[in-house]
């Protein structure tokens, strides 16, 4: 039988916002560090034991925290159930199981670098612009509240969601309270309007504000002059799917925003002293861009002035 894991938390809240998406608040049973015990943008490993067949034994997984460091009664999560799972023992099918008052597996360090300090740095005084597929929201939104509760501004903030239904937009209310108290530009977009006909935001995907369209939608959302919309002005962090990482990449290489990527800086040649201006965090294990497709190489250093 496979390893089972012992439980140290215990699920103190669940908010489920369509099928198969939810908010889920977990407690630990040891007390959180003092302080700022972890930065936003990081994420902990969520663990559970198979419910359905218990002989396969726990399965644990990476999840972004979505609340803030100052939130000491729960850490707080933003997951989608996985509809073709790549294991056989997939963590979110039996997540999805369990409610209020069950237990769980948290390991109780956090980790990563998808941070402001890891990326930019706090002293950085551009636009910052999250781009986020679907639960990729989680990190922006553990910044977002960060910033709120230590009292810095937010007015130079751009929070670009992509889903695919209304109904998906996480943290909808919360962020338009945001956008209209403390002057966030928050930007939910929805792919299948079709399906939605109530819905009058933007449609498409969230990379598809990168087309000249959306460019100018962005710019005048922003408040900045026609055109200006680049790494100069504007620094770009992106969460999610392959698709919108890989495709954010292609169309902002346009407008010269510097991947940081280690390997994409290599196969394109990018000179040490070319600042990167876009980063990113990715939740499949597809590469974002087919770093030997030539026609791809071809238009991203052309983009950034390096033929």
């Amino acid at each position: 039988m496979a390893k089972v894991l012992e439980p140290n938390a215990t699920i103190v809240g669940r908010e489920d916002l369509s099928e198969g998406l939810a908010i889920y608040q977990i407690a630990l049973d040891e007390e959180l560090p003092e302080g700022d015990w972890f930065v936003p943008g990081q994420y902990m490993v969520i663990g559970v034991n198979n419910v359905e067949e218990p002989e396969l034994g726990g399965v644990q997984r990476p999840m972004s925290i979505a609340s803030e460091p100052g939130e000491r009664g729960y850490v707080e999560f933003y997951i989608r159930r996985v509809g073709q799972p790549e294991s056989k023992n997939p963590l979110t099918h039996s997540l999805f199981l369990l409610g209020k008052d069950e237990r769980v597996f948290l390991r109780p360090k956090p980790k990563g670098h998808f941070t402001i300090p890891g990326t930019i740095g706090t002293e950085d005084d551009r636009w910052r612009m999250y781009v986020s597929a679907g639960t990729g929201l989680a990190p922006f939104v553990s910044i977002v509240r960060d910033d709120i509760s230590h009292g810095r501004s937010i007015s130079k903030t751009c929070v670009i969601h992509g889903v695919s239904r209304p109904g998906d937009l996480g943290y909808r209310d919360e962020l338009e309270e945001l956008q209209r108290d403390h002057g966030l530009v928050y930007i939910p977009t929805v792919s299948r309007p079709a399906e939605s006909p109530d819905w009058t935001g933007t449609t498409g995907r969230a990379e598809g504000c990168f087309e000249q369209q959306g460019i100018e939608m962005l710019e005048s959302r922003m408040g900045i002059e026609k055109g200006s919309l680049g790494p100069e002005l504007v620094a770009v962090l992106v969460c999610g799917l392959q698709g919108t990482i890989g495709e954010s990449i292609l169309r902002l290489s346009d407008r010269g925003f510097v991947p940081a990527e280690k390997k994409i800086r290599k196969a394109l040649e990018i000179p040490d002293e070319m600042t990167p201006s876009l980063f990113f965090e990715q939740y499949d294990s597809d590469p974002v861009i087919d770093l030997e497709d030539q026609q791809i190489l071809s238009r991203l250093r052309g983009g950034l002035g390096l033929d």
